[in-house]
């Protein structure tokens, strides 16, 4: 079965960075655009940022645009999330997910999961 799994989430200082990754179990997800989706308590999962297969590609929530950076490294199976300038309101559980063809900000639309990583910033 393809595994997504997150890791490099933790507790911060507003202001501070951190970097997500995701590696997946199977090479077949290197040709598939993939994302990173967070959930804060209470509140629906939300579009973070997506990359596609080649990441020629990339989209981001406005919420985030200047702050964080996605990027993939296709021989190592991984896709990364910088995150800098973290603030408080980005505390959520992070997720990666994937799916084939186009990028879409609907987590319906993505096929693969992983577990998540909890990012807590404290301001």
């Amino acid at each position: 079965q393809v595994q997504l799994v997150e890791s490099g989430g933790g507790l911060v200082q507003a202001g501070a960075s951190l970097r997500l990754s995701c590696a997946a179990s199977e090479r077949t997800l290197s040709t598939y655009t993939k994302a990173w989706f967070r959930q804060a308590p209470g509140k629906e999962r939300e579009f973070v940022a997506a990359i596609s297969a080649s990441s020629s590609i990339t989209n981001y929530a406005d919420s985030v645009k200047g702050r964080f950076t996605i990027s993939r490294d296709n021989a190592k199976n991984t896709v990364y999330l910088q995150m800098n300038s973290l603030r408080s309101e980005d505390t959520a559980v992070y997720y990666c997910a994937a799916r084939r063809l186009v990028i879409t900000t609907t987590p319906q639309r993505y096929d693969y999961w992983g577990q998540g990583t909890q990012v807590t910033v404290s301001s």
